[in-house]
């Protein structure tokens, strides 16, 4: 597991240990949107049925680094380069913080996401070159590269292999991983049926699983959409119309299973606004992000249910709900990340270009954020 330096500062942190049942996930989103000079916007949601110690942690350059090897081969040992801000979560110590979302200073983002049938290529039992754990693929992703191209280039020489994960049941590293950059470039990582793929996401989207070429398959089955309203048409000679605007979303998928997302996912980053203004263009995808916003025991999952996606952490429940613990919206060329946790309406803003100074690895619990809505009666008692 990765070993950052002992001076790391946390506050408030705890482990915990949850309990998978079933096929269990965690469901998330991830897509971008363009504004309209091509500047580009990065948002995802992350689903759960309990909240697991979610930090915010940031990580300037010069932080050392070792990631895990399988026993008898060489570690991956480097310091960043390159500052990032990530949601990282604690795994087997308080110091051992994996990324699951992140954006570094070259506005270079990363996202793990679940994926139930992670299959990683045999590592040689003589292999010289040092061995990456594909769960530290988000820390050495921001802190080694500033473009998608450079990631891509650098995985293709780059053995990796999958570990088992204390926090997630000891599965073999179940996720795979999004990059995305300013320009617009995006790479879905794969460990699939024993073998790395490294796909080029010309969508812009993803969520879980199957595999992401299942997916574009399946877009195949949707070309029909567009964003046209067809409110009137005929039949014989009668003749029909709509009463209210909205009908070209008639043919989107509504569950939030995996596909059901993957095909909004891809429909919301095609159609939404090409803003003109940065933060107008923040405020667009913030409305795509609530298209994926889910509440708690919207829908349940029974307990050993097949396609349960969630965690049960309460045992004396027969079902879990998963929710959208977090949703995270980031400016690719302002390098401003947007965080919102289940128990907040707005968004909170944390500017990495004001961090710059800042010379250790800092993190605080997500729940730090957490906050109430604030009244503002005095506007209208002036």
């Amino acid at each position: 597991m990765s070993k950052l330096r002992k001076s790391i500062k946390l506050v408030g942190s705890t482990l915990v240990t949850v309990s998978l049942f079933g096929l269990n996930a965690q469901a998330c989103t991830t897509l971008i949107t363009k504004a309209a000079d091509g500047s580009v916007y990065h948002g995802r949601t992350l689903e759960f049925a309990t909240e697991l110690p979610w930090q915010i942690t940031y990580f300037p350059s010069r932080t050392p680094f070792t990631s895990s090897a399988p026993p008898g081969m060489l570690e991956v040992k480097f310091q960043s380069n390159y500052r990032f801000l990530a949601i990282t979560v604690p795994v087997s110590n308080l110091q051992d913080l994996k990324v699951l979302e992140g954006i570094n200073e070259h506005g270079l983002t990363f996202s793990a996401l679940m994926f139930f049938n992670a299959s990683g290529p045999k590592i040689r039992t003589k292999q010289i070159q040092s061995v990456l754990s594909a769960a530290d693929l988000g820390f050495w992703g921001l802190s080694q590269f500033k473009t998608v191209a450079q990631v891509k280039a650098a995985l293709e020489q780059q053995p990796v292999w999958l570990e088992k994960i204390k926090l997630l049941n000891n599965l073999k590293t179940p996720l795979h991983f999004v990059f995305f950059d300013r320009t617009g470039a995006g790479i879905v990582v794969e460990y699939f049926k024993g073998k790395q793929t490294i796909y080029d996401n010309a969508p812009n989207v993803m969520t879980n699983g199957p595999e992401f070429s299942w997916h574009l398959t399946n877009l195949n089955n949707y070309s029909y959409l567009n964003n046209l309203d067809r409110s009137q048409g005929i039949f014989g000679t009668l003749k029909v119309q709509q009463p209210d605007s909205g009908i070209a979303l008639e043919g989107l998928p509504s569950s939030n299973t995996s596909v059901g997302r993957f095909v909004r996912a891809a429909y919301y980053s095609q159609y939404v606004e090409k803003a003109k203004d940065p933060d107008e263009a923040i405020y667009a995808l913030g409305h795509v992000m609530n298209n994926f916003d889910r509440p708690k025991e919207i829908t349940i999952d029974t307990l050993g249910a097949s396609a349960n996606e969630g965690v049960a952490i309460n045992n004396s429940k027969d079902f879990s709900s998963e929710y959208t613990s977090w949703t995270t919206m980031e400016d690719l060329n302002r390098n401003l990340l947007f965080i919102r946790t289940y128990k907040s309406i707005n968004y909170t803003l944390f500017d990495l270009n004001k961090l710059k100074n800042i010379t250790e690895v800092k993190s605080i619990p997500l729940t730090s954020i957490d906050g109430p809505i604030s009244g503002q009666n005095q506007l209208l008692t002036r």
